[in-house]
Order: C-alpha cells, then sequence, then structure tokens
C-alpha cells in the first residue's frame, strides 16, 4: 500500500474514533496515530470475526472500528482526575 494512502486511512479513521468517542479531534498527527493504532486492531477484530474490509473506504471502516475500540478502552483504563 502507498504511503501517503496508508496515512491518509490512518487520518480519516483516527479522526472518526476521535469524533465518536469524543466529539473533538486530536490533531492531525494524533488523529494519524490513532488510525494506524486502530488499523491494526481493527484488523485483528475483522479477522476474528471473519469479515473482509474492500478498497479505501472499507479500509477506513476497519480502521476507524479498531480506533473506536481503542479508544474506549484507553479511557476506561486511564480516567482524567475529576475536579471537585
Amino acid at each position: 500500500m502507498h504511503i501517503i494512502t496508508f496515512l491518509l486511512i490512518g487520518l480519516f479513521a483516527g479522526w472518526i474514533a476521535s469524533q465518536l468517542v469524543d466529539g473533538q479531534g486530536r490533531g492531525a498527527i494524533g488523529n494519524i496515530v490513532i488510525g494506524i493504532l486502530g488499523a491494526f486492531v481493527g484488523g485483528f477484530i475483522f479477522e476474528t470475526l471473519g469479515v473482509n474490509a474492500y478498497g479505501f473506504w472499507g479500509n477506513v471502516a476497519m480502521s476507524a472500528v479498531g480506533a473506536v475500540t481503542l479508544l474506549v478502552v484507553l479511557g476506561a483504563l486511564v480516567r482524567p482526575a475529576r475536579k471537585n
């Protein structure tokens, strides 16, 4: 896969996941990192379920599912300090 395509998929997937989980983006680099890590998580989830992703938008969807999962798990593990 071409590196630009890989980064664009990461950017879209990370932005989608950030919007769905907490309603705000994390900047271009943060979204790319979340999207790329989400691609690994999403690939594992899709492979486990026997689901295939085809084409650019299929890969974005798979990566977004993984990125949302990643953000939800990290959010449950790392909770910000409460303000009193």
